[in-house]
C-alpha cells in the first residue's frame, strides 16, 4: 500500500471504545478510549477540553486528531471525555457546568478511570480551560506530568502553581504568539512559580490552534513518547475518513464571543 497524505480528517487504526466516567457526586460522564491497534500504549494522553460554554468538548479539533492519529503514530491511548453538562456527537455529560469548581470530580473520575484500567504514563493535556482544571485539581500520584495549550491562568492560583512546584512533576506550556490570553513573554513571568515548568512560545499560532494542530501534536510526543518524534506526515496502512462537519462550526466559533482579558472568564 503506497503512502498517502495524513489529513485533517484521516482516521488511523486503533482499538476505540466509547466509555462512561462515574463522578463522586454521582454523574455519569461520556467518553472515548483510543488505543493501538496492535501493542499495549507506551503512555496515555487524558485530555481536558476548552470551555464548554463556548464550544468546547472531546471533539475539540486537536483532541479528536490526537485520538484519530496518535494509537497509531506514536503508540499512545487517548482518552476523552466530556466535562458535566457538556455535548458532543459521542453524546451530553450528566450535570450542569459548574464554573470550574465541581468539575474536580470530573478530574477525578478520568483520573481514577485511567487508574482502574492500568493504562502507562498518564500525562494531562489541558487546552484553555482545560488547563485551569489540569493546574487546580491534576496533580495526582497517577499522573505523570501536565502539558498545557493555550493556558489562561484564569482560575489556576499561586497556591495551584506552588503544589506543581513541590511535585516536580513535568509541566509544559504550549503559548500561541497571538494568543488572545496570555502570550509567550507573560506565560513566562507567571509560570516562574513552578521553577522547573517548560514554556514553548509557539511562533503565528493563535488560542484555537486552527492550522497548527500537527505542531501541537509533535510537541506533545516530543514529551510524551521521543521514539515517535517527529511524526510522519504520510501512512502507508489503512486510513479511514471522518467527517469534521459535524464539528467545524464549533471549532471556529468556540471562542468568538468570550470577553477579553480583564472583561471575563476564558
Amino acid at each position: 500500500m503506497s503512502n498517502r497524505p495524513i489529513r485533517a480528517n484521516s482516521i488511523l487504526p486503533a482499538r476505540r471504545e466509547d466509555i462512561t466516567l462515574q463522578t463522586a457526586d454521582g454523574l455519569t460522564l461520556v467518553g472515548e478510549l483510543a488505543l493501538p491497534a496492535d501493542k499495549p500504549p507506551v503512555a496515555t494522553l487524558l485530555c481536558l477540553h476548552p470551555l464548554p460554554t463556548h464550544g468546547g468538548m472531546m471533539d475539540s479539533h486537536v483532541f479528536r486528531k490526537a485520538a484519530w492519529r496518535l494509537p497509531a503514530l506514536a503508540d499512545l491511548a487517548v482518552l476523552r471525555f466530556n466535562t458535566r453538562g457538556t455535548s458532543s456527537v459521542r453524546g451530553t455529560s450528566e450535570g450542569e457546568f459548574g464554573g470550574g469548581e465541581t468539575e474536580r470530580l470530573d478530574v477525578a473520575a478520568a483520573i481514577e478511570y485511567a487508574e482502574f484500567a492500568e493504562l502507562p504514563a498518564v500525562w494531562l493535556i489541558g487546552w484553555s480551560f482545560g488547563t485551569d482544571l489540569a493546574l487546580r485539581y491534576g496533580c495526582d500520584p497517577a499522573v505523570v506530568g501536565a502539558i498545557l495549550l493555550s493556558p489562561p491562568l484564569r482560575s489556576a492560583t499561586s497556591e495551584d502553581l506552588a503544589v506543581w512546584a513541590r511535585s516536580d512533576k513535568p509541566v509544559t506550556a504550549l503559548v500561541p504568539e497571538f494568543d488572545d490570553y496570555l502570550r509567550p513573554d507573560e506565560a513566562m513571568v507567571r509560570f516562574a512559580e513552578i521553577p522547573h515548568a517548560e514554556v514553548v512560545g509557539i511562533a503565528g499560532a493563535k488560542h484555537l490552534w486552527v492550522g497548527d494542530a500537527e505542531t501541537v501534536l509533535d510537541e506533545i510526543v516530543r514529551r510524551v513518547n521521543p521514539a515517535a518524534h517527529p511524526l510522519p506526515r504520510e501512512w502507508d496502512g489503512p486510513m479511514e475518513y471522518g467527517d469534521a462537519s459535524a464539528y467545524a462550526d464549533r471549532t471556529v466559533a468556540a471562542f468568538s464571543d468570550v470577553p477579553r482579558p480583564g472583561t471575563g472568564p476564558s
